[in-house]
């Protein structure tokens, strides 16, 4: 039937164009390539980009050897599918759980726990030196096992593998372009996108000296216990705080909040009260009375205060231009202010966006930086290689502090006492927001002895250092790999 269609066909009337190879990206694929790929149809799994760095693989001066090779790999897998069943953070075989999206934040935290040492979880175990690739959703994101997560439970959608030696010379290979464009060529699903701990077997990866391997994977160590020990100072500094404040803890709050009511949580508020706010959440006694207890500790200054706070910025609405990585800014969106570095691979337009970028985009120095939409509470403190470098999505709101308190405040405001306050204030049905407004409203216990407060600004800001240092260790032995290793 169908030769007998075709036959019909007049192809004189048909007429032959050449495809635009500037508004199209497109190449040729022969069946052998198909049946090659497991008969498989998607575009991206024969993407252009990829084509391009196995050229430059081929042309490689050091042997390639498989990512998943016995010789150099033990174990890649993600965890099983099974009911998780959470319980507090209280209990002795409480750990934490994390997603594929926490494993990449600077600090990883969340508010899910799992029991240990239940062998249905066994699976979802991490040791020391594991790298983590995220398999479902946003794909291909890294992470590297130290003391940062060692103790903790990670999610079936994130790869787990397990080398031998010089870990973080397989991290870096990962990070890199080339390693990225095969990763997503492997991957499936319409609406998720998946990969497999099997399509990591046709990644090639060149195998240099020892020398090589070895001062990238020191690189990436370092780079991961500046990290930790970050994390370490940002602890000690906000116990510190806690203490000189002689502050009660969350748990006690809230028993004495509610040590009226037994069986239902239901509490009475004044009209004189009520703030404009009509919002249960707004009036639980339970913020009220960390607030009644934060005046009797200590100096309150609010965030409206100038003298310890320039300005409250929330971007405008606007429509995002994007364009290549050499003409844009980086941008960064809610889900990567937590991390490192934003891998979002977007770039704002600087000549589109020029007056915008000045005005309110672009991070400042001495900038607390917070969702505005969606996760509210969670705060980060703006980074050396962030500044007047990187733009923030108009779901991010910047408090512009003056460099004498900018790390005190951050030190608050990142504490349970601090996210209470702000979480506090959010509004929405669907949606939690907050507004600059809001966030003016936030008082912020100051210590009466102005040498603590001075302490713990210079702890946060050591910690900030700390972890500017973590960035510069991993981009420098990403660029070992992309000019000693890749020649790119």
């Amino acid at each position: 039937m169908v030769g007998t269609l075709a036959k019909k066909i007049n192809y004189e009337n048909f007429e032959t164009i050449d495809l635009p190879t500037e508004d199209l990206n497109w190449t040729t694929v022969s069946l052998s390539e198909v049946v090659n790929k497991g008969k498989r149809l998607e575009a991206s799994t024969f993407n252009i980009e990829r084509r391009k760095y196995e050229k430059i693989l081929e042309s490689n001066k050091y042997p390639l050897i498989g990512l998943l090779s016995p010789e150099y790999v033990t174990h890649c897998y993600n965890g099983t599918r099974t009911k998780r069943e959470y319980i507090s953070p209280e209990k002795p075989n409480a750990v934490k759980f994390l997603g594929g999206s926490e494993i990449l934040d600077i600090y990883p935290k969340t508010d899910k726990y799992l029991d240990y040492t239940n062998p249905k979880y066994e699976s979802y175990k991490v040791e020391k030196g594991d790298v983590l690739l995220t398999c479902s959703g946003t794909i291909g994101r890294v992470s590297f096992v130290l003391d940062n997560i060692s103790n903790s439970l990670v999610s079936q959608h994130v790869i787990k593998i397990r080398a031998k030696q010089f870990q973080g010379y397989l991290y870096a290979y990962l990070k890199t372009e080339l390693a990225q464009s095969y990763i997503k060529s492997n991957k499936y699903g319409s609406l998720v996108s998946h990969i497999e701990p099997e399509h990591l077997k046709e990644v090639p990866i060149p195998n240099p000296p020892t020398r090589i391997k070895e001062k990238i994977h020191n690189l990436i160590v370092k780079s991961y216990k500046s990290r930790d020990e970050s994390n370490e100072l940002i602890d000690e500094a906000t116990k510190l705080l806690v203490k000189e404040l002689e502050l009660p803890s969350i748990n006690k709050l809230k028993e004495e909040a509610f040590s009226y009511s037994k069986e239902i949580n239901s509490f009475s508020c004044r009209l004189s009260e009520l703030d404009g706010r009509l919002e249960g959440s707004y009036h639980i006694p339970f913020v009220k009375l960390m607030e009644d207890t934060l005046l009797e500790k200590a100096d309150i200054k609010y965030l409206s205060d100038k003298d310890i706070v320039k300005n409250i910025v929330l971007p405008g609405r606007f429509t995002r231009i994007y364009v290549d990585k050499d003409s844009g800014i980086p941008f960064i969106g809610g889900k990567d202010l937590f991390q490192l570095k934003s891998d979002t691979g977007k770039y704002l337009s600087k000549k589109a966006h020029k007056d915008r970028l000045k005005k309110e985009l672009l991070i400042k120095e001495n900038s607390i930086i917070l969702p505005s939409r969606g996760t509210i509470g969670e705060v980060m403190l703006s980074m050396p290689h962030q500044i007047k470098k990187c733009a923030i999505s108009d779901n991010l709101i910047q408090i512009e502090s003056t460099s004498n308190y900018v790390g005190y405040i951050y030190i608050f405001l990142n504490s349970e006492y601090g996210k209470g306050l702000i979480y506090r204030q959010k509004y929405g049905g669907v949606v939690n927001a907050i507004e600059p407004s809001q966030l003016e409203k936030i008082g912020i216990p100051f210590s009466k002895n102005e040498t603590f407060v001075k302490k713990i600004n210079e702890i946060a800001i050591r910690a900030n250092n700390l972890r500017y240092e973590a960035y510069k260790l991993e981009q420098e032995a990403i660029k070992i790999m992309n000019e000693e290793v890749l020649g790119l």
